[in-house]
């Protein structure tokens, strides 16, 4: 099993939002994609409630290193992906094997 986690720091604005709406859309968005993406087991995003440095993060499993690979050029991921790019300023991530 292969264990990806995520950190985003999000701009106070983008897309028409906060950043707690938008940290909640990513929610919504990225925990959809178990059962639709090939491999993924689970993925859990949180919200910072402590005023830290980031404001939520992803963490997700996936079957192998393999189904990570698939999972980041899949075309839902993408959709996430461009939608989070759009409203992050920083992001910092890990992988391994779990």
């Amino acid at each position: 099993m292969v264990t990806h986690i995520v950190f985003w720091a999000l701009k106070d604005e983008a897309e028409g939002h906060g950043k707690r709406e938008n940290a909640e859309h990513i929610k919504e968005l990225l925990e959809a994609l178990v059962g639709v993406v090939p491999g993924l087991i689970k993925a859990e995003v949180g919200i910072n409630e402590n005023g830290g440095k980031y404001d939520a993060a992803l963490f997700s499993q996936f079957e192998s290193w393999d189904a990570l690979h698939a999972y980041d050029s899949h075309p839902e991921h993408l959709k996430v992906r461009a939608f989070v790019k759009a409203v992050r300023l920083e992001r910092e991530s890990v992988d391994f094997e779990s």
